[in-house]
């Protein structure tokens, strides 16, 4: 009995220390007991949640600071410099407003802050752009409200491959366009412009300033000129214009504008390319005022524009290269022999007529007010009439041309001076040896004298036996002569030739 009641005794005096302990320890707002691992729990997420909580910061043309455009003939040359806001530790930068042209492989990023606590972990260009057609392939699978009839009902895209398969209700139902669709939330995956993803690693401040350079195409620029020429032909002037063309898909606003004239080499990795073009930039002298600064770098020649300026997307732009007066001009008249012409006749005995074509030359230096290197462009011709008015007489293309260089234009053919050729003469004289002769005639039938270049083309080793003109030998297989012709005249030229083949 007694050891009953010692059992008891013990057991009731267990419970109440049991029941005091529990009264000492700490409850929840809601009465339930505080796990003691709480703080290890709560710091230990899972991957997905973790990475669905990253860090993201995104930059537009807001932040831009600084922006330069260096053009080559079929390419562009982008440095784009932007203040930010970078979280600490990685993260992801959404770079927005780059070109849609831009090659990807050719991106370098960079931080102008701290560049060595600030590096680039994982690069995506995103250019998956946001349109209907693209929206609607996005929500294959999932419900959207559309109109059925007059009717507004949520309807089960099944498949978007050459139109849209919908299931409404029990239905499936093809062939018809729903007109007005509700879309619940824009897919991650699509852009309404073309940007750059980077996944950072930052040990360094929040606030930098970063550079983003790339090279992009559908951007282009050519040189035109406009040659004006006075009533005698004697002088002209010359303007010189930059067309800037911008299909890149975004726009350039208070761009530093730089233009490269020269053939560029583009048959390497397009890595090794951008390093090269990286090099070329950085070698780039600052800008001095309008309209353009010309200086030499490398084998090319660079022209910087001396204020900033804006190109749209889709737009050409026109910009002023240069403007020279009083250039002294020389106007010459040439008529050029074809091979053809030792083998073949169109009428036996009859003449053939050769074209006289005319040509405008003037010397790219200093005393003719130039001297600056010409970009390759289109060269359009002007001329006064009597009553003064500037009339179109031609074009001609030319390409790079150094100062101190002659720049040699094609006008047209001339209306009043006429040349006719036969060959008058053919002998055999030995084994492999002949002579023949030939006869050109030049009429001038304009109210002043000209002078006309006639270039013969001699096969074979050749030897000038008579000539009624002087010549000189040009080439080891021409000839040219120089031939005057009174106005309202006429002069023969005729030559006479031995060759061994």
């Amino acid at each position: 009995m007694r050891k009953l009641l010692l059992g008891a005794t013990l057991t009731i005096s267990t419970l109440a220390t049991f029941l005091v302990i529990c009264s000492l320890l700490p409850r929840t707002a809601a009465g339930q007991h505080v796990n003691l691992n709480q703080g290890t729990h709560s710091a230990q997420q899972s991957p997905s949640v973790a990475a669905s909580t990253t860090a993201s910061s995104t930059t537009s043309l807001g932040d831009q600071t600084d922006l330069s455009l260096t053009v080559y003939s079929d390419l562009a040359l982008v440095r784009d410099v932007r203040d930010v806001t970078l979280p600490p530790g990685d993260f992801r930068l959404k770079f927005m407003d780059v070109a849609a042209s831009m090659n990807p492989a050719t991106v370098h990023f960079r931080s102008l802050t701290d560049p060595g606590r600030l590096s680039v972990l994982e690069q995506n260009y995103e250019y998956d752009l946001l349109d209907p057609q693209k929206l609607l392939a996005k929500y294959v699978g999932r419900d959207l409200k559309v109109m059925w009839g007059p009717t507004e009902v949520t309807a089960t895209l099944l498949a978007d491959n050459n139109g849209p398969v919908w299931k409404i209700g029990n239905e499936i139902v093809a062939g018809f366009n729903p007109g007005v669709m509700h879309f619940p939330e824009l897919p991650p995956n699509l852009y309404d412009r073309p940007t750059l993803l980077w996944t950072l690693e930052n040990s360094g401040p929040q606030r930098q300033q970063v550079e983003a350079s790339y090279l992009a195409t559908r951007l282009a620029w050519s040189a035109d000129y406009v040659l004006t020429a006075n009533r005698d032909e004697t002088v002209a002037d010359l303007d010189g214009w930059v067309t800037l063309t911008n299909n890149s898909g975004t726009g350039f606003h208070n761009a530093q504008l730089q233009l490269v004239a020269g053939e560029l080499n583009r048959a390497v990795p397009p890595q090794r390319a951008f390093k090269e073009l990286e090099a070329m930039r950085d070698q780039v002298a600052a800008a001095t005022p309008a309209p353009f600064q010309q200086e030499a770098f490398s084998e090319y020649h660079l022209y910087t524009l001396g204020r900033r300026t804006s190109v749209l997307n889709n737009e050409s732009k026109q910009v002023s290269l240069l403007d020279a007066s009083s250039i002294p001009l020389t106007k010459t008249y040439e008529v050029n022999g074809q091979q053809y012409y030792y083998r073949s006749a169109q009428r036996p005995g009859a003449p053939l007529k050769d074209p006289v074509q005319m040509y405008y030359k003037f010397k790219n230096d200093e005393k003719a007010n130039l001297g600056m290197p010409l970009p390759a462009g289109t060269v359009r011709i002007y001329q006064s009439d009597s009553r003064g008015n500037v009339l179109f007489a031609g074009e001609d293309r030319i390409d790079h041309t150094p100062k101190d260089e002659e720049v040699r234009l094609h006008v047209g053919n001339a209306f009043d001076v006429v040349a006719e050729r036969k060959q008058t003469d053919f002998k055999t004289i030995a084994n492999q040896l002949y002579e023949m002769e030939y006869e050109i005639t030049l009429r001038n039938h304009k109210t002043t004298p000209v002078t006309v270049e006639v270039n013969e083309p001699i096969g074979g080793d050749w030897e000038m036996l008579n000539s009624t003109f002087k010549w000189t030998k040009t080439a080891a297989f021409a000839a040219q002569f120089v031939v005057p012709v009174e106005r309202d005249g006429t002069s023969v030229l005729r030559y006479r030739v031995r060759v061994r083949w």
